[in-house]
């Protein structure tokens, strides 16, 4: 490796997340060079269909000269103002105003953020904000389930349902709860149906909620598919019935979009593919296509009359981020939004969604994959050492890093996420690479299998 070199300089200089350490330090990075669409580009001139649209997020690819044009405007006209104390600028209004109008479920206000964590984070201030202001400062803990990502902040990766991302942190926080993950195909018990198995989920929220007593209990978190869990979807009749729990107890529900929102499941919410009927939603990730970082807290009147009151009482609503309803970042997701619709992405996303999830069935043959499922252009299936016994592979097998180090070679980014395969490519991929990326797939598991 030459000591000039990009990689070399990387070492010397760059802290990368979700990564070995020390291993970097032997094999350093892939640089990426550039970008075709849904393609990317490394130093060595391989290219790569990516289908995870990168972290869940770019959805229009990864470059647009329209967009760019947009942030361009933008910054000559105002690089950058704050929204704290009263201050305000068009676009973080404009925003706003669009968000509400598309909003899944009625919504009084929506809260600019700078990332999908930041989102989850303020989220949770704000419950426990208005539950004070309720007069039950009490109602603290928070339910999420296992398999959940909601963000790497220190009370959002609280929210997370994954030990590895608490490991050596000192985390999750007390007071964040979990319950178990929708995964039917791994946790459904001998001859246990789809909704017996949702019924008993829903019944496992029930009694822990009573246990903790409902009077300490402030919300339940929940992304629509579960991202982190490998794009995992619901089983039948499972929201349903969470939310008949969360009702009998006045319990509010929060519904994480940040992987789900702006046409991901076939519907512009994932919340309307499932009917989820949350107090707030948060969302990011789409919300730009990845080309600038914001994200969105949505309410609705009765979370935002109790905070009118308690910000009063007390002052004001403590509370904000620097870049918070950013005019640039806020420019560019109007824009993203206004080509959604010129294109009808939702639209394409559903004339899409035979042919993926027939992908995920056909690739689930394969003698190592199981149990595909999933919506619009997200979903996955499980990664399987006996499908009879439905057994994962020994940690010592590595198959994550067998599989991902596979895909690279045929050229495809692939994501492995608890034992699952998960695809989401970006919303704007045609039928053709839809079978490349099926194709490639399945290379790389033919390789794989054939190495064990």
């Amino acid at each position: 490796m030459k000591p000039n070199s990009l990689a070399a300089r990387d070492i010397a200089s760059v802290l990368h997340p979700q990564t070995n350490l020390k291993k970097h330090m032997d094999v350093g990075p892939n640089i990426i060079t550039g970008a075709d669409g849904i393609h990317i580009f490394d130093d060595s001139g391989n290219r790569f269909l990516d289908s995870g649209a990168g972290l869940w997020c770019t959805a229009l690819g990864y470059n647009s000269e329209r967009i760019a044009k947009v942030a361009y405007d933008a910054m000559k006209e105002l690089g950058y103002y704050q929204i704290f104390r009263h201050a305000s600028h068009a676009p973080a209004i404009e925003l706003s105003e669009k968000l509400l109008e598309i909003s899944p479920v009625p919504m009084s206000k929506v809260m600019l953020q700078c990332s999908g964590s930041e989102a989850n984070d303020t989220a949770v201030k704000v419950v426990w904000y208005y539950w004070h202001g309720k007069g039950q400062p009490e109602r603290r803990k928070i339910i999420s389930r296992m398999g959940s990502y909601h963000g790497s902040t220190c009370v959002a990766v609280s929210l997370t349902g994954n030990p590895k991302y608490h490991s050596s942190f000192g985390l999750p926080f007390d007071g964040f709860l979990k319950v178990s993950r929708p995964n039917f195909y791994r946790d459904a018990e001998q001859g246990e149906t789809e909704d017996a198995f949702s019924q008993r989920l829903a019944g496992e929220l029930e009694e822990l909620i009573l246990s903790e007593g409902p009077e300490t209990v402030a919300a339940f978190w929940a992304d629509p598919i579960q991202g982190n869990a490998g794009a995992l979807p619901p089983p039948a009749g499972y929201f349903e019935k969470i939310q008949k729990v969360l009702n009998k107890y006045g319990i509010l529900f929060v519904a994480d979009e940040v992987i789900c929102g702006f046409g991901r499941t076939g519907n512009l919410w994932g919340t309307q593919t499932y009917d989820l009927k949350p107090d707030i939603i948060t969302c990011a990730k789409g919300l730009s296509a990845a080309m600038q970082p914001i994200s969105a807290v949505l309410l609705n009147d009765m979370i935002f009359d109790v905070m009118v009151s308690e910000s009063d009482r007390i002052g004001a609503f403590v509370h904000g981020y620097t870049y918070a309803g950013h005019p640039v970042a806020s420019s560019v997701a109007l824009e993203v939004l206004k080509i959604y619709e010129e294109m009808d992405i939702v639209g394409h996303v559903r004339s899409l969604e035979t042919r993926f999830l027939g992908i995920l069935d056909e690739l689930s043959r394969h003698p190592i994959a199981a149990s595909p499922g999933g919506a619009g252009l997200l979903g996955g299936f499980e990664i399987v050492a006996d499908k009879e016994a439905r057994t994962s592979f020994p940690a010592d097998v590595d198959i994550a890093g067998r599989l991902d180090e596979a895909a690279q070679a045929e050229g495809l980014i692939l994501r492995i996420a608890s034992d699952r395969v998960a695809f989401s490519p970006p919303l704007i991929i045609s039928e053709p690479e839809l079978d490349e990326m099926a194709e490639k797939t399945y290379a790389a598991m033919d390789t794989v299998h054939r190495s064990l």
